[in-house]
């Protein structure tokens, strides 16, 4: 018979493991236990990543199985966001769960409709290993500090591959043209697996611009990098417009749009994680290879890979007057926002080009 709770120091705290035997990843039995164990063993990673930073967390309680959904809107929309017969099998939680311990800390948020909700903040390890007993496998934190919501302090660069094209030729884009533009922009890159098939680059720059300022610079940063390498890159918004490509997504930069941390787990039956690999291992990284089976061996070898991140806070400026650049000479302007946001200033015609009826949106 399992047992029905176990309690694992952590800290100061002990944080309760229910169900500990539960298996989360049935392709290799990786069990819940296992999971909170993982982000206890690599703790100083993922709460750097994630620390007093307002976290949605994306919750699979019954595990990764074969079949198995992430809600979609139209569950939210019918109220099937949650676990449980008939309803989707993963969710995110973006409020503070009902119940939450009183050392759980919260940042209050507002989303693009100008609703608002308080998030859990992570502080210390424990919370991350509580949040991981319920089924939370993935850390998705906005890029602002509790101290100031609106004002991010990190650019967030999203390699994406596209059909046609994966995980090496995300790997190419980033040693080659991402890179040196960094380079050339005097900017540190800190780089990660995705923990599926893309690359991320995050920067630490200073919380001086709104998300649609930085936004706005993540845009700019893409087009250079498409203008360098045009086989080879796109920064087209509609899926039909991509071709085998790797996207570089811009909108994960607007609010409320957030990024798997590092050292979060993803949700695919070998229990991935995404990992921070040096410049200088990208080119041979594997991403199968980084899994919650072998990055605690891994982090207590070499650490974290990130810590250096918080060391100087880069300007915007100039990507900022890239972007003038953009729209003064080239004619180009923005770009869609996801479908949930409210129309935007600036922003052309919120419809894929192939049902473009030539209507006014």
């Amino acid at each position: 018979m399992a047992s029905p709770f176990i309690e694992i120091p952590v800290g100061d705290r002990l944080v309760k493991v229910t169900n500990p035997d539960k298996v989360y990843f049935p392709e290799h039995g990786y069990t819940k236990r296992q999971l909170v164990e993982y982000y206890i063993a690599v703790g100083e990673g993922i709460l750097r990543a994630t620390r007093d930073r307002p976290t949605t967390l994306e919750r699979w309680p019954a595990g990764v199985f074969e079949g198995a959904k992430m809600a979609t809107r139209e569950d939210y929309a019918r109220g099937q966001a949650g676990f449980g017969a008939g309803k989707s099998d993963a969710f995110y939680q973006k409020r503070v769960p009902k119940g939450a311990p009183d050392w759980v800390r919260t940042s209050r948020i507002a989303f693009p409709s100008g609703r608002f909700a308080d998030e859990v903040r992570p502080t210390e390890v424990a919370v991350i290993a509580w949040a991981a007993n319920l089924g939370t496998l993935t850390f998705h934190p906005w890029p602002v500090r509790d101290g100031d919501v609106d004002h991010p302090d990190e650019l967030r660069i999203d390699l994406d591959p596209q059909p046609g094209t994966d995980f090496s030729d995300a790997v190419r884009v980033a040693l080659g043209p991402a890179r040196d533009l960094l380079s050339e922009l005097g900017m540190t890159g800190f780089v990660k697996t995705s923990g599926k098939g893309g690359v991320h680059i995050y920067v630490r720059i200073e919380p001086r611009w709104t998300f649609t300022e930085v936004r706005r610079a993540a845009l700019a940063f893409g087009r250079e990098v498409e203008r360098r390498v045009p086989d080879e890159v796109t920064t087209r918004w509609w899926k039909e417009e991509r071709g085998e490509q790797i996207f570089i997504d811009f909108n994960q930069n607007a609010r409320d749009r957030t990024i798997a941390s590092a050292y979060s787990v993803r949700p695919a039956p070998h229990a991935p994680v995404s990992a921070p690999v040096t410049w200088d291992e990208l080119a041979d990284a594997d991403p199968h290879d980084f899994t919650i089976a072998t990055m605690p061996d891994r982090f207590a070898k070499v650490g974290d890979l990130h810590a250096a991140i918080d060391d100087e806070a880069f300007t915007l400026d100039a990507l900022l007057e890239l972007a003038d650049r953009d729209e003064r000479d080239h004619g180009l302007g923005d770009m869609p926002y996801p479908p949930n946001y409210p129309k935007m200033p600036g922003e052309p015609k919120r419809v894929q080009p192939s049902k473009d009826t030539g209507k006014p949106s």
